[in-house]
């Protein structure tokens, strides 16, 4: 290999192309790496001209890669990955002193009841750094964590990059919130008959739950889907409705007092809750200390990253 192909090269550029090819739009491009749409287009012109290739070919309001392009980027994420790898070793981090913002992805019921106490730990040991939180979920979070929105997320996975990384934080057992109390538990057949509220934010109306109960030949009747847990405690009084959610979240919203959790009338399978973050960011030193804290707040075992 010809070492001295890389004088002709700009580690700017790469980078301009790498984001290019993630967003196929000039003005998101500018956004993400906070430059200006000239610098941009700029950029990709002494592309063209380096790779003697058009690159790109705008096809609408998209601007699609040429095969070459393609070819490159399957070279050049990798060869940028390492040297991040190799930069963040030549610095430490000082929580004290670090001013670092740090993007990370929740899901929404995550947020809701793990994230305070997740802030209190982080300030106690960084007390200048900044959070950027970002919703995630099992959908989304393989394009978040590849385009660099977060570097970290925290959700139920489904299928991630092949350069991700996963670790377990805890086992979720499904629960029903209800806002009336009873001393006695639910049965199947009230669960089923009683109406039910779904949070989703894809506005489904259906859920797990759904798949659970069909197994054993029964359904339930959802009556609303609503996109984030906020607004549920004030909406479940209305027709006096259950909701389904994670053991965490549901102890976390009972506490209030106007709300009960208790365990689904019916035996469920448990779900997942992990960490998931790209390889390259393994040993970069204050992305090893955040997925620390997240671990020790959010998981129910002895950290180990």
């Amino acid at each position: 290999m010809n070492r001295n192909e890389l004088r002709r090269a700009d580690i700017h550029l790469m980078v301009v192309f790498e984001t290019l090819m993630l967003e196929r739009n000039v003005t998101r491009a500018a956004e993400k790496l906070f430059l200006s749409q000239p610098t941009i287009s700029s950029a990709l012109n002494r592309l063209r001209g380096l790779f003697n290739d058009p690159l790109f070919i705008r096809v609408g309001n998209r601007m699609e890669p040429t095969a070459r392009a393609s070819e490159i980027i399957h070279h050049l994420s990798p060869a940028l990955d390492a040297m991040s790898v190799a930069l963040s070793l030549t610095r430490d981090f000082d929580p004290g002193s670090s001013t670092m913002t740090f993007r990370i992805g929740l899901s929404d019921d995550v947020e809701y009841s793990l994230m305070p106490a997740l802030l209190q730990a982080l300030h106690e040991e960084a007390p200048n750094v900044v959070i950027v939180i970002k919703q995630v979920n099992a959908w989304n979070i393989s394009e978040l964590l590849a385009s660099g929105e977060i570097t970290v997320g925290v959700c139920i996975t489904k299928d991630l990059p092949a350069n991700a990384k996963r670790k377990l934080l805890r086992n979720v057992v499904p629960m029903v919130l209800r806002i009336d109390v009873s001393d006695t538990p639910l049965t199947l057949d009230e669960y089923c008959s009683r109406p039910h509220v779904v949070v989703s934010h894809v506005a489904n109306i259906s859920s797990f739950a759904d798949e659970w109960l069909e197994a054993v030949g029964r359904t339930r009747k959802a009556v609303l889907s609503i996109p984030q847990y906020t607004t549920l405690p004030a909406l479940m009084a209305v027709g006096n409705m259950l909701c389904n959610m994670p053991d965490y979240l549901a102890l976390a919203l009972s506490e209030t007092g106007a709300l009960h959790a208790e365990p689904l009338p019916f035996v469920t399978p448990k779900l997942e809750l992990s960490m998931s973050w790209l390889s390259v960011m393994d040993s970069d030193p204050a992305e090893r200390w955040l997925r620390r804290k997240l671990e020790r707040v959010m998981g129910t075992g002895k950290s180990s990253l």
